[in-house]
């Protein structure tokens, strides 16, 4: 077999391997639970400014082998076709191991996550309205291990927990929904913490209040939105229009593109004086918190927007390149069979100064929304319309009436612009998804995203179908 220093260029490995289960009881009965492994190494091969992939699950020394050899003849049949040049990989001998929080803890077993769940489910009240509920918990332990022939060692070691529940009620016309998620790295903490038993007797309450509600008003109105509907808001008209690739029209043919050009960085108005947007890998217990990228990258906190003006977009090593933009350390890949792209990670806006009662108080004819059960937005990631589980009017400064089916819409940069109010760290909650698409072939990754509550002006609300 090669060693590192019988290849010409610059050679990495990457070797991952993930454990997925799944448990869920619905209708106080336990679901099947669902388990799954997957292990394998992606190498790559750099040569002269040519950059090729081998993917194998066959990890024995003769698989990394076959890999090898694979990524180096295609790299060196790039040379003289290739659209692009790939910047040679900067020189860093980095030895590293990142933890989430409370990792060496021992889990509970299946038999008592289950009855947790059951528990919750039996939690939720016997009114023949309330027609279906669940309660489920997917739990990801991950190990990465980068390794390249400049030194670099990265050993990452990361577990996701994802606890949920749901609750439909119907009176024979009509249905409504009421959901309670979390995603965040870390213990069983993050579940227990949860408190799922009393978020199932919350949501199954709201439930039944919507389907006595009447339907949301139409009009413009000043929109209190909540952490929960925040993550929305970021992910989808901040995290991809920022994306580089994008901007560099990479994703154009499925995806999408971007309203932001190379050009608006350093002055561009995206949105009011408040609005501070910050690349964060740092956070403890945030869905995608690491020390370095899957390009063995340092990762470190960069604002993305500050005080409204844009900054700087999420571009990976080689998109800075072809940029000659500033990016963070983004490159990310979704498993082991799959090559690094710009991606969000931890993706946040940073706290305000003001209290719920405060943003509240502050609100004369408005309405406030909480989590997402809609969304459409254009292939910009311009223009968007919302749709939320969760709504009640506010009227002179005082929380009222709930109101069912709460929508709004607008234009991203106008929308921002009229962000007027940002609530402190007490209304600041560490929120993710599990499941943001992108890439051909696609690639499903996890996205942080933490967000005090927020208040826009003057923003076009509407109801449903009543």
């Amino acid at each position: 077999m090669q060693t590192c220093a019988d290849i010409p260029g610059f050679i990495s490995l990457r070797l991952v391997e993930q454990q997925a289960q799944t448990l869920g009881v619905s209708r106080n009965v336990i679901e099947p639970p669902s388990l799954r492994h997957s292990c394998g190494v992606m190498v790559c091969v750099h040569i002269d400014g040519q950059q090729a992939f081998a993917a194998t699950s066959d990890i024995s020394a003769p698989g990394l082998q076959q890999a090898l050899e694979r990524a180096q003849h295609t790299a060196q049949s790039l040379r003289g076709r290739s659209l692009l040049h790939y910047p040679a990989p900067q020189t860093r001998d980095v030895q590293a191991h990142y933890r989430s929080p409370d990792l060496d803890l021992p889990l509970p077993d299946t038999a008592d996550w289950l009855a947790l769940l059951m528990k919750t489910s039996q939690s939720v009240p016997g009114d023949p309205r309330l027609v279906h509920w669940s309660a489920r918990l997917r739990v990801v332990q991950e190990q990465q291990l980068y390794l390249d022939n400049q030194g670099n060692d990265i050993l990452r070691s990361q577990q996701q927990l994802y606890p949920e529940v749901g609750v439909n009620a119907f009176d024979g016309q009509q249905s409504q929904r009421r959901t309670y998620s979390l995603a965040q790295q870390g213990g069983a903490n993050v579940v227990t913490q949860s408190a799922l038993s009393e978020q199932a007797r919350r949501v199954a309450d709201e439930a039944l209040q919507l389907l006595l509600a009447p339907n949301t008003p139409q009009g413009p109105r000043d929109v209190l939105l909540m952490p929960d509907q925040m993550i929305l808001q970021i992910h989808e008209s901040i995290g991809h229009p920022l994306e580089l690739d994008r901007i560099l029209g990479d994703e154009r043919n499925y995806a999408g593109t971007s309203f932001v050009t190379p050009d608006m960085f350093g002055h561009y108005r995206y949105g009011s004086d408040l609005l501070n947007v910050s690349f964060d890998p740092g956070v403890p217990g945030e869905l995608v918190s690491y020390s370095h990228d899957d390009e063995g990258l340092q990762a470190e906190k960069h604002l993305l927007i500050s005080q409204g003006i844009l900054q700087r977009p999420m571009g990976g090593a080689l998109s800075q390149a072809r940029s000659d933009l500033p990016g963070v350390a983004n490159s990310r890949a979704c498993s082991w069979n799959r090559a690094p792209i710009d991606r969000m990670a931890n993706l946040n806006i940073e706290p305000g100064d003001q209290s719920m009662e405060q943003l509240i108080g502050g609100i004369e004819h408005g309405i406030l929304m909480a989590s997402n059960r809609s969304w459409s937005i254009d292939d910009a990631r311009n223009k968007f319309q919302f749709g939320c589980e969760w709504g009640q009017l506010i009227e002179n400064g005082e929380l009222g009436a709930v109101v069912k089916n709460p929508n709004y819409r607008g234009i991203s940069s106008q929308f921002w612009r009229n962000l007027s109010a940002v609530g402190d760290a007490s209304t600041h909650q560490i929120m993710g998804t599990p499941n943001c698409g992108k890439g051909e072939p696609n690639q499903v990754v996890t996205v942080g995203h933490a967000s005090p509550a927020c208040v826009f002006s003057q923003i076009d609300v509407f109801g449903g179908q009543a």
